[in-house]
């Protein structure tokens, strides 16, 4: 029998996929509000050879967050929005956060060790059997 939208959404990734989808939204959204997104594109992305598709990239990436949470929610497409989340992650190391080394706190400042986590729960998420052979 196939499982309802409740027992698709409750399942035993639900903590991590609710943790995931929190720091998504409130990375994403406020700056939809305040600008951010604006600033992001305009002031970084451009100004580092993006331009003038800077500001599209930045939307693009914000947006891709938002349904991300959306797929992580319900549930679905996890290998698509993980992939996706994974290369933005990937490639904020690249652009920020690795020249800043590996503490976001502490023993240092905007570093890397919070897209190392979330890459590793997107990872669990798309093999939670672990890379086996079927």
């Amino acid at each position: 029998m196939k499982p309802s939208l409740t027992e698709k959404i409750i399942d035993h990734t639900l903590i991590l996929r609710f943790a995931l989808i929190t720091i998504l939204i409130v990375h994403s959204v406020p700056g939809m509000f305040n600008g951010g997104v604006n600033g992001f594109g305009n002031l970084y992305l451009n100004q580092i050879g993006f331009a003038p598709f800077g500001l599209l990239l930045a939307w693009a990436i914000k947006l891709s967050h938002v349904l991300a949470a959306v797929l992580l929610f319900f549930n679905r497409y996890i290998k698509f929005a993980s992939v996706i989340t994974i290369f933005v992650l990937v490639m904020g190391i690249i652009m920020i956060h690795g020249r800043e080394g590996w503490f976001v706190v502490g023993g240092g400042r905007n570093g890397m060790e919070y897209n190392f986590l979330m890459i590793c729960v997107f990872l669990y998420l798309m093999y939670p059997n672990g890379f086996k052979k079927k």
